[in-house]
């Protein structure tokens, strides 16, 4: 439960089950915020999952964490992926196979990593590349790879792409226009691959209380020019990734799922133009 002035906001997480039994999970950026709520997540719900990050030491060290917390029977592991490089992707597949764990192969790609460093208007062309590289170009390209994987392997899985309230905002800096990429691709990915059993869907979080966002401890839940007034939390976002990528989510092709509190959805003015 976390405090809202006066208030309390319950932290609501789906209780363990077998939704996700037997399933093999990989989620880029799942070292921190929503990226690592989803891991736990997935863990609770049966899968087995491997987590990226650009660091491989820090991939380590969070599998470790989500390890030490996941229901017996369940495994994770970390690896280093930079997603704004396509060309570091090639010995990912390799990376995969040697997993023991991973038999049949992956069948869920959550693309989640991301950044929004230097999003202004305003940017230098070096962050305009890094914003685009990250959360764009690398969706494509590490989508691509992994869609053909299951496709090869005959799996039928769940493509699910971490998008933002931005991609309903017009557009107007680097991560609002990698958004919309996204958003779009999505539609695009969906009517590709269902053909083949790979549902492809997005969720589209507001603002939400992680680092990236929080910049200081005296930062809580309070978040004024928000419709609802506070952020979205990482598990709220993590329970509908659970629910999109299970058997229950099967018939949802396509389709972007706004968990902003209002933000972008019903209002444009918590962004300046």
């Amino acid at each position: 439960m976390l405090g809202r002035n006066k208030k309390t906001v319950n932290i609501v997480t789906l209780a363990p089950s077998s939704l996700l039994e037997g399933r093999k999970a990989l989620i880029t950026g799942g070292t921190g915020g929503i990226g690592k709520a989803i891991a736990g997540a997935f863990l609770n719900a049966g899968a087995d999952v491997i987590i990226t990050s650009r660091s491989k030491e820090k991939a380590g060290i969070c599998a470790k964490e989500l390890e030490m917390i996941a229901p017996p029977g369940r495994s994770v592991c970390g690896f280093e992926l930079d997603l704004s490089v396509p060309e570091s992707f090639s010995g990912l597949l390799s990376d995969i196979s040697a997993v023991p764990w991973t038999g049949k192969g992956v069948d869920i790609l959550v693309n989640n990593a991301g950044t929004n460093a230097g999003e202004s208007y305003f940017c230098n062309e070096g962050d305009y590349d890094t914003i685009v590289d990250t959360n764009l170009k690398g969706v494509y390209f590490l989508t691509r790879l992994i869609g053909e994987y299951m496709i090869s392997r005959s799996i039928e899985g769940n493509i699910l792409n971490i998008t933002s309230s931005s991609a309903v905002r017009p557009a107007i800096s680097p991560y609002m226009i990698s958004k919309w990429g996204v958003r779009g691709l999505t539609l695009g990915l969906a009517k590709k691959y269902i053909k083949h059993g790979i549902v492809v869907n997005a969720l589209a979080p507001g603002p939400t209380l992680t680092p990236m966002l929080k910049k200081s401890e005296k930062d809580d839940l309070n978040l004024p020019n928000n419709p609802s007034k506070r952020f979205v939390l990482p598990q709220e976002i993590a329970n509908f990734a659970v629910i999109l990528t299970s058997a229950m989510g099967r018939m949802i092709v396509g389709d972007t799922i706004y968990m902003t509190g209002g933000a972008g959805v019903i209002t444009f003015d918590d962004v300046d133009y």
